[in-house]
Protein backbone atom coordinates (compact mmCIF):
# COMPACT_ATOMS: atom_id res chain seq x y z
CA UNK A 1 0.00 0.00 0.00
CA UNK A 2 2.87 2.53 0.81
CA UNK A 3 4.70 1.53 -2.24
CA UNK A 4 1.26 2.03 -4.34
CA UNK A 5 0.95 5.91 -2.69
CA UNK A 6 4.39 6.58 -3.26
CA UNK A 7 4.21 5.80 -7.30
CA UNK A 8 1.00 7.97 -7.28
CA UNK A 9 2.51 10.53 -5.83
CA UNK A 10 5.84 10.60 -8.13
CA UNK A 11 3.44 10.43 -10.85
CA UNK A 12 1.70 13.32 -10.08
CA UNK A 13 4.27 15.35 -9.46
CA UNK A 14 5.91 14.26 -12.72
CA UNK A 15 2.80 14.94 -14.52
CA UNK A 16 2.49 18.35 -13.18
CA UNK A 17 5.73 19.92 -14.72
CA UNK A 18 4.47 23.21 -13.51
CA UNK A 19 5.16 22.54 -9.88
CA UNK A 20 8.83 20.82 -10.40
CA UNK A 21 10.35 24.25 -9.65
CA UNK A 22 8.53 24.11 -6.15
CA UNK A 23 9.94 20.35 -5.90
CA UNK A 24 13.32 20.74 -6.07
CA UNK A 25 13.66 23.85 -4.14
CA UNK A 26 11.81 21.95 -1.50
CA UNK A 27 14.72 18.76 -2.06
CA UNK A 28 17.15 21.51 -1.94
CA UNK A 29 16.41 22.91 1.43
CA UNK A 30 15.66 19.60 2.96
CA UNK A 31 18.03 17.10 0.99
CA UNK A 32 22.02 17.34 1.81
CA UNK A 33 22.19 14.25 -0.79
CA UNK A 34 20.14 15.79 -3.70
CA UNK A 35 22.14 19.37 -2.45
CA UNK A 36 25.61 17.67 -3.01
CA UNK A 37 24.21 15.14 -5.71
CA UNK A 38 23.55 18.01 -7.38
CA UNK A 39 26.64 20.42 -7.12
CA UNK A 40 28.73 17.20 -7.85
CA UNK A 41 26.96 16.54 -11.30
CA UNK A 42 26.89 20.64 -12.25
CA UNK A 43 30.33 20.96 -11.70
CA UNK A 44 31.36 17.59 -13.60
CA UNK A 45 29.36 17.98 -16.04
CA UNK A 46 31.14 21.59 -17.04
CA UNK A 47 34.70 19.70 -16.65
CA UNK A 48 33.32 17.27 -18.92
CA UNK A 49 31.80 19.45 -21.29
CA UNK A 50 34.50 22.11 -20.98
CA UNK A 51 37.18 18.96 -22.16
CA UNK A 52 35.45 17.61 -24.49
CA UNK A 53 34.29 20.90 -26.55
CA UNK A 54 38.12 21.57 -25.89
CA UNK A 55 39.33 18.04 -27.70
CA UNK A 56 36.30 18.45 -30.69
CA UNK A 57 37.83 22.05 -31.40
CA UNK A 58 41.65 20.51 -31.55
CA UNK A 59 40.75 17.66 -33.05
CA UNK A 60 38.64 19.69 -35.68
CA UNK A 61 41.60 21.92 -36.09
CA UNK A 62 43.94 19.60 -36.63
CA UNK A 63 41.87 17.58 -39.42
CA UNK A 64 41.34 20.46 -41.10
CA UNK A 65 45.22 21.45 -41.08
CA UNK A 66 46.22 18.09 -42.46
CA UNK A 67 44.12 18.33 -44.95
CA UNK A 68 44.22 20.92 -46.45
CA UNK A 69 48.06 20.83 -46.07
CA UNK A 70 47.16 16.87 -48.30
CA UNK A 71 45.48 19.41 -50.76
CA UNK A 72 48.33 22.01 -51.04
CA UNK A 73 50.85 19.50 -51.36
CA UNK A 74 48.35 17.83 -54.08
CA UNK A 75 48.15 20.30 -55.99
CA UNK A 76 51.59 22.03 -56.01
CA UNK A 77 52.57 18.17 -57.33
CA UNK A 78 49.97 18.05 -59.78
CA UNK A 79 50.94 21.87 -61.45
CA UNK A 80 54.67 21.04 -60.81
CA UNK A 81 54.43 18.03 -62.92
CA UNK A 82 52.55 20.04 -65.56
CA UNK A 83 55.37 22.57 -65.49
CA UNK A 84 57.95 20.72 -66.18
CA UNK A 85 56.65 19.09 -69.01
CA UNK A 86 55.76 22.25 -70.70
CA UNK A 87 59.13 23.59 -69.93
CA UNK A 88 60.52 20.57 -71.61
CA UNK A 89 58.92 20.43 -74.50
CA UNK A 90 59.71 22.46 -78.07
CA UNK A 91 57.13 23.30 -80.01
CA UNK A 92 58.98 24.22 -83.10
CA UNK A 93 57.14 25.70 -85.77
CA UNK A 94 54.10 23.64 -85.89
CA UNK A 95 50.76 26.10 -85.06
CA UNK A 96 48.86 22.91 -83.71
CA UNK A 97 51.45 21.78 -81.54
CA UNK A 98 51.16 24.28 -78.84
CA UNK A 99 46.98 23.20 -78.44
CA UNK A 100 48.04 19.80 -78.34
CA UNK A 101 50.27 20.59 -75.91
CA UNK A 102 48.01 22.22 -73.68
CA UNK A 103 45.22 19.70 -73.94
CA UNK A 104 47.90 17.08 -73.48
CA UNK A 105 48.67 19.18 -69.93
CA UNK A 106 44.98 19.59 -69.06
CA UNK A 107 44.92 15.32 -69.07
CA UNK A 108 47.99 15.26 -66.98
CA UNK A 109 46.66 17.67 -63.83
CA UNK A 110 43.39 15.65 -63.75
CA UNK A 111 45.19 12.27 -64.06
CA UNK A 112 48.16 13.32 -61.59
CA UNK A 113 45.90 14.79 -58.79
CA UNK A 114 42.80 13.56 -56.56
CA UNK A 115 40.80 16.84 -56.50
CA UNK A 116 37.07 16.56 -57.41
CA UNK A 117 37.00 19.56 -59.63
CA UNK A 118 39.86 21.46 -61.98
CA UNK A 119 39.40 24.66 -63.82
CA UNK A 120 42.23 26.71 -65.67
CA UNK A 121 41.51 30.23 -66.75
CA UNK A 122 43.78 32.50 -68.92
CA UNK A 123 45.42 35.27 -67.02
CA UNK A 124 46.65 37.20 -70.37
CA UNK A 125 43.95 37.33 -73.19
CA UNK A 126 45.98 37.54 -76.30
CA UNK A 127 43.58 37.02 -79.55
CA UNK A 128 46.94 35.64 -81.52
CA UNK A 129 47.21 32.52 -79.12
CA UNK A 130 44.33 29.97 -79.88
CA UNK A 131 44.68 28.73 -76.15
CA UNK A 132 41.21 28.72 -73.91
CA UNK A 133 40.77 28.23 -70.26
CA UNK A 134 38.87 24.99 -69.12
CA UNK A 135 36.58 23.25 -66.40
CA UNK A 136 36.65 20.01 -64.99
CA UNK A 137 33.73 19.91 -62.73
CA UNK A 138 34.74 23.26 -61.07
CA UNK A 139 32.25 25.90 -61.11
CA UNK A 140 33.92 29.35 -61.75
CA UNK A 141 31.00 30.31 -59.68
CA UNK A 142 32.52 28.97 -56.72
CA UNK A 143 36.19 30.15 -57.15
CA UNK A 144 35.81 33.80 -54.81
CA UNK A 145 37.02 37.19 -56.49
CA UNK A 146 39.39 36.98 -53.60
CA UNK A 147 41.09 34.00 -54.40
CA UNK A 148 41.57 35.21 -58.03
CA UNK A 149 43.13 38.06 -57.16
CA UNK A 150 45.65 36.28 -55.03
CA UNK A 151 46.43 33.69 -57.40
CA UNK A 152 47.04 37.05 -59.62
CA UNK A 153 49.47 38.75 -57.55
CA UNK A 154 51.08 36.07 -55.95
CA UNK A 155 52.70 33.92 -58.71
CA UNK A 156 55.02 31.58 -57.22
CA UNK A 157 52.77 31.09 -54.22
CA UNK A 158 49.15 28.81 -53.73
CA UNK A 159 46.12 30.26 -52.17
CA UNK A 160 43.13 28.40 -50.76
CA UNK A 161 39.73 29.17 -49.98
CA UNK A 162 37.10 27.12 -48.12
CA UNK A 163 33.87 26.39 -50.32
CA UNK A 164 30.95 23.77 -49.86
CA UNK A 165 31.13 21.62 -52.60
CA UNK A 166 28.35 19.32 -53.84
CA UNK A 167 29.04 15.85 -54.46
CA UNK A 168 26.65 13.31 -55.08
CA UNK A 169 23.32 15.42 -54.09
CA UNK A 170 24.56 16.86 -51.04
CA UNK A 171 26.85 19.44 -49.91
CA UNK A 172 30.09 18.71 -47.99
CA UNK A 173 32.79 20.73 -47.25
CA UNK A 174 35.68 21.80 -49.43
CA UNK A 175 38.77 23.31 -50.36
CA UNK A 176 39.98 25.42 -53.42
CA UNK A 177 43.40 25.98 -53.92
CA UNK A 178 44.43 28.46 -56.91
CA UNK A 179 48.57 28.23 -58.50
CA UNK A 180 49.80 29.78 -61.58
CA UNK A 181 50.67 27.58 -64.38
CA UNK A 182 53.16 29.40 -66.97
CA UNK A 183 52.39 28.11 -70.33
CA UNK A 184 55.10 28.91 -73.61
CA UNK A 185 54.10 31.36 -76.11
CA UNK A 186 50.93 32.02 -74.40
CA UNK A 187 51.37 33.15 -70.67
CA UNK A 188 50.23 32.73 -67.10
CA UNK A 189 47.36 30.28 -66.47
CA UNK A 190 45.39 30.19 -62.48
CA UNK A 191 44.88 26.53 -62.08
CA UNK A 192 41.90 25.87 -59.72
CA UNK A 193 42.01 22.26 -57.89
CA UNK A 194 38.44 21.58 -55.53
CA UNK A 195 39.05 18.97 -52.81
CA UNK A 196 36.53 17.83 -50.84
CA UNK A 197 36.84 17.12 -47.17
CA UNK A 198 33.41 14.98 -46.73
CA UNK A 199 36.15 12.08 -44.93
CA UNK A 200 37.69 14.51 -42.61
CA UNK A 201 34.03 15.83 -41.55
CA UNK A 202 32.94 11.89 -41.25
CA UNK A 203 35.52 11.81 -38.74
CA UNK A 204 35.61 15.04 -36.77
CA UNK A 205 31.79 13.65 -36.17
CA UNK A 206 32.73 10.36 -35.03
CA UNK A 207 35.24 12.01 -32.81
CA UNK A 208 32.58 14.09 -31.75
CA UNK A 209 30.20 11.42 -31.26
CA UNK A 210 32.65 9.56 -29.51
CA UNK A 211 33.59 12.39 -27.26
CA UNK A 212 29.78 12.97 -26.42
CA UNK A 213 28.89 9.42 -25.18
CA UNK A 214 32.15 9.23 -23.46
CA UNK A 215 31.31 12.48 -21.97
CA UNK A 216 28.10 11.29 -21.14
CA UNK A 217 28.65 7.87 -19.95
CA UNK A 218 31.67 9.53 -17.03
CA UNK A 219 28.89 11.88 -15.93
CA UNK A 220 26.50 8.63 -15.67
CA UNK A 221 29.48 6.89 -13.65
CA UNK A 222 30.34 9.90 -11.24
CA UNK A 223 26.78 10.37 -10.82
CA UNK A 224 26.68 6.64 -9.91
CA UNK A 225 29.61 6.67 -7.82
CA UNK A 226 28.56 9.91 -6.05
CA UNK A 227 25.34 8.53 -5.08
CA UNK A 228 26.92 5.40 -3.51
CA UNK A 229 29.35 7.34 -1.91
CA UNK A 230 26.85 9.88 -0.55
CA UNK A 231 23.91 7.14 0.57
CA UNK A 232 27.24 4.83 2.27
CA UNK A 233 27.65 8.25 4.23
CA UNK A 234 24.26 10.05 4.50
CA UNK A 235 21.80 6.81 5.47
CA UNK A 236 24.23 6.73 8.83
CA UNK A 237 22.66 10.05 9.27
CA UNK A 238 19.64 10.03 8.00
CA UNK A 239 18.72 7.23 10.86
CA UNK A 240 20.17 9.26 13.27
CA UNK A 241 18.10 12.12 12.73
CA UNK A 242 15.11 9.97 12.02
CA UNK A 243 16.00 7.85 15.65
CA UNK A 244 16.67 11.48 16.83
CA UNK A 245 12.81 12.37 16.06
CA UNK A 246 11.45 9.20 17.29
CA UNK A 247 13.25 9.93 20.87
CA UNK A 248 11.95 13.50 20.43
CA UNK A 249 8.43 12.03 20.34
CA UNK A 250 8.24 9.59 22.95
CA UNK A 251 10.17 6.23 22.03
CA UNK A 252 12.93 6.30 24.98
CA UNK A 253 13.56 2.74 23.63
CA UNK A 254 14.73 3.79 20.32
CA UNK A 255 18.67 3.26 19.32
CA UNK A 256 21.13 3.24 16.05
CA UNK A 257 21.94 0.14 14.95
CA UNK A 258 26.08 0.07 15.15
CA UNK A 259 28.14 -1.94 12.73
CA UNK A 260 32.17 -1.10 12.41
CA UNK A 261 34.74 0.75 13.95
CA UNK A 262 34.72 4.22 11.75
CA UNK A 263 33.64 7.56 12.55
CA UNK A 264 29.81 6.29 11.85
CA UNK A 265 30.17 4.25 14.72
CA UNK A 266 31.50 5.84 16.99
CA UNK A 267 28.87 9.13 16.38
CA UNK A 268 26.22 6.10 16.54
CA UNK A 269 27.72 4.42 20.13
CA UNK A 270 27.69 8.38 21.68
CA UNK A 271 23.84 8.75 20.48
CA UNK A 272 22.81 5.20 22.03
CA UNK A 273 24.89 6.69 25.06
CA UNK A 274 23.21 9.89 25.32
CA UNK A 275 19.81 8.33 24.65
CA UNK A 276 20.79 5.49 27.63
CA UNK A 277 21.18 8.65 29.88
CA UNK A 278 18.67 10.50 28.74
CA UNK A 279 15.97 7.48 28.95
CA UNK A 280 17.50 7.33 32.82
CA UNK A 281 16.88 10.32 33.81
CA UNK A 282 13.55 11.10 32.17
CA UNK A 283 12.69 7.84 34.39
CA UNK A 284 13.94 9.57 37.35
CA UNK A 285 12.23 12.62 36.77
CA UNK A 286 9.00 10.80 36.21
CA UNK A 287 9.42 8.86 39.25
CA UNK A 288 10.00 11.89 41.47
CA UNK A 289 7.22 13.80 39.49
CA UNK A 290 5.09 11.14 40.46
CA UNK A 291 6.38 11.29 43.94
CA UNK A 292 5.56 15.16 43.72
CA UNK A 293 2.10 14.67 42.80
CA UNK A 294 1.40 11.93 44.69
CA UNK A 295 2.64 14.05 47.94
CA UNK A 296 0.46 16.88 46.86
CA UNK A 297 -2.60 14.79 46.57
CA UNK A 298 -2.22 13.23 49.67
CA UNK A 299 -0.99 16.41 51.70
CA UNK A 300 -4.16 17.83 50.65
CA UNK A 301 -7.06 15.24 51.69
CA UNK A 302 -5.20 14.45 54.60
CA UNK A 303 -5.35 18.97 55.04
CA UNK A 304 -8.70 18.75 53.75
CA UNK A 305 -10.46 17.39 57.20
CA UNK A 306 -8.62 18.94 60.09
CA UNK A 307 -8.95 23.03 57.76
CA UNK A 308 -12.90 21.94 57.51
CA UNK A 309 -12.74 22.10 61.47
CA UNK A 310 -10.73 25.54 61.48
CA UNK A 311 -12.60 26.82 59.10
CA UNK A 312 -16.18 25.73 60.90
CA UNK A 313 -14.50 27.12 64.13
CA UNK A 314 -13.01 30.20 62.31
CA UNK A 315 -16.54 31.34 61.67
CA UNK A 316 -17.81 31.18 64.43
CA UNK A 317 -15.45 33.38 66.06
CA UNK A 318 -15.87 35.82 62.73
CA UNK A 319 -19.80 35.45 63.72
CA UNK A 320 -18.79 36.49 67.14
CA UNK A 321 -16.25 39.45 66.51
CA UNK A 322 -18.46 41.99 67.61
CA UNK A 323 -18.55 41.03 71.56
CA UNK A 324 -14.62 41.08 71.01
CA UNK A 325 -12.57 43.73 71.82
CA UNK A 326 -10.79 45.63 68.87
CA UNK A 327 -7.66 43.54 68.60
CA UNK A 328 -9.29 39.98 69.08
CA UNK A 329 -12.11 41.18 66.81
CA UNK A 330 -9.14 41.98 64.08
CA UNK A 331 -7.09 38.86 65.22
CA UNK A 332 -10.09 36.92 64.59
CA UNK A 333 -11.00 38.84 61.14
CA UNK A 334 -7.92 37.97 59.90
CA UNK A 335 -8.07 34.33 60.41
CA UNK A 336 -11.05 34.14 59.10
CA UNK A 337 -9.54 35.80 55.68
CA UNK A 338 -6.45 33.68 56.06
CA UNK A 339 -8.56 30.31 56.60
CA UNK A 340 -10.34 31.04 53.41
CA UNK A 341 -7.51 31.40 51.48
CA UNK A 342 -5.68 28.29 52.90
CA UNK A 343 -8.98 26.42 51.44
CA UNK A 344 -8.28 27.73 48.28
CA UNK A 345 -4.94 27.36 47.95
CA UNK A 346 -5.52 23.65 48.64
CA UNK A 347 -8.98 23.66 46.29
CA UNK A 348 -6.07 24.51 44.02
CA UNK A 349 -3.44 22.00 44.31
CA UNK A 350 -5.73 19.55 44.58
CA UNK A 351 -6.79 20.22 40.73
CA UNK A 352 -3.10 20.93 39.33
CA UNK A 353 -2.62 17.18 41.20
CA UNK A 354 -5.50 16.13 39.05
CA UNK A 355 -3.82 17.71 35.69
CA UNK A 356 -0.42 16.22 36.31
CA UNK A 357 -2.00 13.07 37.25
CA UNK A 358 -4.12 13.34 33.97
CA UNK A 359 -6.97 12.08 35.71
CA UNK A 360 -9.49 15.67 34.61
CA UNK A 361 -12.79 14.45 32.57
CA UNK A 362 -15.02 17.49 30.92
CA UNK A 363 -18.61 17.59 31.66
CA UNK A 364 -19.67 18.56 28.81
CA UNK A 365 -23.01 20.90 28.24
CA UNK A 366 -24.14 23.26 25.51
CA UNK A 367 -23.49 26.76 26.71
CA UNK A 368 -23.46 30.22 25.87
CA UNK A 369 -20.50 31.50 26.41
CA UNK A 370 -22.03 35.30 25.75
CA UNK A 371 -24.78 34.66 28.92
CA UNK A 372 -22.04 32.96 30.76
CA UNK A 373 -19.85 36.15 30.58
CA UNK A 374 -22.91 38.45 31.22
CA UNK A 375 -23.56 36.17 34.62
CA UNK A 376 -19.74 36.21 35.76
CA UNK A 377 -19.75 40.00 35.50
CA UNK A 378 -22.92 40.57 37.33
CA UNK A 379 -21.31 38.47 39.99
CA UNK A 380 -17.92 40.47 39.83
CA UNK A 381 -19.63 43.55 39.76
CA UNK A 382 -19.71 44.25 43.34
CA UNK A 383 -15.80 43.65 43.89
CA UNK A 384 -15.35 46.06 40.36
CA UNK A 385 -17.26 48.63 42.05
CA UNK A 386 -15.15 48.07 45.21
CA UNK A 387 -11.70 48.48 43.20
CA UNK A 388 -13.58 51.75 41.27
CA UNK A 389 -13.05 49.85 38.16
CA UNK A 390 -16.56 49.84 35.36
CA UNK A 391 -17.09 45.97 34.00
CA UNK A 392 -18.29 46.33 30.22
CA UNK A 393 -19.24 43.57 27.90
CA UNK A 394 -18.86 43.82 24.22
CA UNK A 395 -20.64 40.35 22.30
CA UNK A 396 -20.95 40.76 18.86
CA UNK A 397 -20.69 37.02 18.75
CA UNK A 398 -21.11 34.00 20.81
CA UNK A 399 -24.71 33.99 21.49
CA UNK A 400 -25.21 29.85 19.84
CA UNK A 401 -24.50 26.97 22.43
CA UNK A 402 -21.23 25.44 22.30
CA UNK A 403 -20.53 22.48 23.89
CA UNK A 404 -18.01 23.21 27.24
CA UNK A 405 -17.87 22.90 30.63
CA UNK A 406 -19.63 25.77 32.22
CA UNK A 407 -17.99 25.16 35.33
CA UNK A 408 -14.48 25.04 34.22
CA UNK A 409 -15.50 28.03 31.56
CA UNK A 410 -16.81 29.72 34.19
CA UNK A 411 -13.73 29.52 36.81
CA UNK A 412 -11.56 30.74 33.68
CA UNK A 413 -13.64 33.88 33.13
CA UNK A 414 -13.84 34.69 36.99
CA UNK A 415 -9.68 34.63 37.41
CA UNK A 416 -9.43 36.50 33.92
CA UNK A 417 -11.90 39.24 35.22
CA UNK A 418 -10.79 39.16 38.92
CA UNK A 419 -7.03 39.59 37.54
CA UNK A 420 -8.24 42.25 35.64
CA UNK A 421 -10.22 43.99 38.49
CA UNK A 422 -6.79 43.35 40.99
CA UNK A 423 -4.07 45.09 38.07
CA UNK A 424 -6.73 47.69 36.33
CA UNK A 425 -6.08 50.72 38.37
CA UNK A 426 -9.50 51.73 38.53
CA UNK A 427 -10.51 51.60 34.71
CA UNK A 428 -12.66 50.37 32.67
CA UNK A 429 -12.45 46.71 32.11
CA UNK A 430 -13.67 45.58 28.60
CA UNK A 431 -14.80 42.02 28.60
CA UNK A 432 -15.61 40.96 24.73
CA UNK A 433 -17.59 37.72 23.11
CA UNK A 434 -17.25 36.78 19.68
CA UNK A 435 -17.47 33.64 17.56
CA UNK A 436 -16.78 32.44 14.03
CA UNK A 437 -17.42 29.02 12.18
CA UNK A 438 -14.95 27.73 13.75
CA UNK A 439 -14.70 29.03 17.33
CA UNK A 440 -15.75 31.26 20.45
CA UNK A 441 -13.62 33.53 22.20
CA UNK A 442 -13.74 35.76 25.06
CA UNK A 443 -11.42 38.77 25.55
CA UNK A 444 -10.57 40.31 29.09
CA UNK A 445 -8.50 43.74 28.72
CA UNK A 446 -7.50 46.25 31.07
CA UNK A 447 -6.26 49.01 30.63
CA UNK A 448 -3.92 49.59 33.80
CA UNK A 449 -0.22 47.95 34.54
CA UNK A 450 0.47 46.06 32.17
CA UNK A 451 4.00 43.70 31.53
CA UNK A 452 6.98 43.60 29.86
CA UNK A 453 7.07 40.76 27.22
CA UNK A 454 9.27 38.67 29.32
CA UNK A 455 6.75 38.59 32.25
CA UNK A 456 3.70 37.85 29.71
CA UNK A 457 5.72 35.18 28.75
CA UNK A 458 6.25 33.73 32.60
CA UNK A 459 2.14 34.22 33.44
CA UNK A 460 0.78 31.19 33.35
CA UNK A 461 3.66 29.47 35.60
CA UNK A 462 2.95 28.07 38.95
CA UNK A 463 3.21 30.71 41.90
CA UNK A 464 5.24 33.18 39.58
CA UNK A 465 4.02 36.69 40.23
CA UNK A 466 5.68 39.75 38.17
CA UNK A 467 5.79 42.13 41.31
CA UNK A 468 6.58 39.92 44.21
CA UNK A 469 6.65 43.33 46.39
CA UNK A 470 3.19 44.13 45.27
CA UNK A 471 0.42 43.00 48.02
CA UNK A 472 -2.49 40.51 47.21
CA UNK A 473 -5.92 42.32 48.05
CA UNK A 474 -7.72 39.64 45.95
CA UNK A 475 -6.62 36.39 48.09
CA UNK A 476 -4.96 35.04 44.74
CA UNK A 477 -3.20 31.76 44.81
CA UNK A 478 -0.39 32.06 42.07
CA UNK A 479 -2.61 29.32 40.74
CA UNK A 480 -5.23 30.60 39.00
CA UNK A 481 -3.94 31.42 35.09
CA UNK A 482 -1.99 27.80 35.19
CA UNK A 483 -5.41 25.92 36.33
CA UNK A 484 -7.30 28.45 33.42
CA UNK A 485 -4.69 27.61 31.03
CA UNK A 486 -5.10 23.85 31.69
CA UNK A 487 -8.98 24.29 31.56
CA UNK A 488 -8.27 26.05 27.99
CA UNK A 489 -6.68 23.46 27.11
CA UNK A 490 -8.27 20.34 28.19
CA UNK A 491 -11.17 22.10 25.93
CA UNK A 492 -9.06 22.28 23.13
CA UNK A 493 -8.62 25.68 23.01
CA UNK A 494 -6.48 28.20 24.14
CA UNK A 495 -5.39 31.00 26.63
CA UNK A 496 -3.22 33.68 24.50
CA UNK A 497 -2.23 37.16 26.57
CA UNK A 498 -0.89 40.50 25.29
CA UNK A 499 0.29 43.30 27.34
CA UNK A 500 2.60 46.15 27.31
CA UNK A 501 3.74 48.06 30.38
CA UNK A 502 2.00 51.23 30.91
CA UNK A 503 -0.78 50.34 27.97
CA UNK A 504 -3.05 47.36 29.77
CA UNK A 505 -3.16 43.94 29.01
CA UNK A 506 -5.82 41.51 27.23
CA UNK A 507 -6.54 37.97 27.87
CA UNK A 508 -8.27 35.64 24.77
CA UNK A 509 -9.76 32.52 25.38
CA UNK A 510 -10.55 30.32 22.35
CA UNK A 511 -12.63 27.34 22.74
CA UNK A 512 -13.13 25.34 19.56
CA UNK A 513 -17.38 24.73 18.15
CA UNK A 514 -16.51 21.01 17.68
CA UNK A 515 -13.84 18.86 17.61
CA UNK A 516 -10.86 18.68 19.60
CA UNK A 517 -8.70 21.60 18.54
CA UNK A 518 -9.30 25.06 17.22
CA UNK A 519 -8.90 25.62 13.51
CA UNK A 520 -7.62 29.23 11.95
CA UNK A 521 -7.48 32.28 13.97
CA UNK A 522 -9.58 33.61 17.01
CA UNK A 523 -13.02 35.40 16.30
CA UNK A 524 -10.90 37.92 19.12
CA UNK A 525 -7.26 39.24 17.98
CA UNK A 526 -4.92 38.63 20.28
CA UNK A 527 -3.45 42.55 20.18
CA UNK A 528 -6.22 45.05 20.64
CA UNK A 529 -6.91 47.18 17.73
CA UNK A 530 -7.34 50.18 20.07
CA UNK A 531 -4.62 50.66 22.30
CA UNK A 532 -5.33 53.56 24.58
CA UNK A 533 -4.40 54.54 28.20
CA UNK A 534 -7.88 56.01 28.74
CA UNK A 535 -10.73 53.60 26.89
CA UNK A 536 -12.84 55.98 27.58
CA UNK A 537 -16.34 55.69 25.31
CA UNK A 538 -14.48 53.59 22.70
CA UNK A 539 -16.37 50.79 23.84
CA UNK A 540 -20.00 50.48 25.15
CA UNK A 541 -21.61 48.07 27.42
CA UNK A 542 -24.13 45.94 25.55
CA UNK A 543 -26.65 44.30 27.83
CA UNK A 544 -28.08 40.95 26.22
CA UNK A 545 -31.42 41.80 27.67
CA UNK A 546 -31.61 44.05 25.34
CA UNK A 547 -30.59 41.71 21.99
CA UNK A 548 -33.83 40.12 20.20
CA UNK A 549 -34.89 36.83 21.24
CA UNK A 550 -35.11 35.22 17.84
CA UNK A 551 -31.36 35.67 17.81
CA UNK A 552 -30.96 32.95 19.78
CA UNK A 553 -32.55 30.80 17.93
CA UNK A 554 -30.19 30.83 15.73
CA UNK A 555 -26.92 28.47 14.96
CA UNK A 556 -24.30 31.94 15.89
CA UNK A 557 -24.19 35.29 15.35
CA UNK A 558 -21.69 36.62 13.52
Amino acid sequence: MAATTATTTAVAVIRDWRGWPTVLRALWRSSLRFRTLTITLLLTSTAILITCVTMALVIQSDLFESRKNEALEDAARSVNQAQATLDATALGDDPAALPELWDSVQEDLGRNSTAEGLAGFRMEVDPDIPLNGFTAGLSDNLISSGLRNRVVEFDDWQSWQSVSLEVGGREVPGIIVGQQLRVPEAGPFAIYFAYDLADADNTLLFVQRTLWVAGIGLVAIVAAISFIVLRTVSTPIVEAAETSARLASGDLGVRIDVHGEDEIATLGRSFNAMADSIESQIKELGELSLVQQRFVSDVSHELRTPLTTIRLAADMLNDQRGAFDPTTARTTELLHTQVQRFETLLSDLLEISRYDAGSVQLELEATSLAHLAEDIIEQMQPLADDRGSELRLVAPGGYSPVDMDPRRVRRVLRNLIGNAIEHGEGRPIVVTVDSNQHAVAAGVRDFGLGMDPADAERVFDRFWRADPSRQRTLGGTGLGLSIALGDATLHGGSLDVWSELGVGTNFVLTLPRRGDATEGPSPIPIEPQERLGEPGDATQPIQLADVPAELFDRGSIE
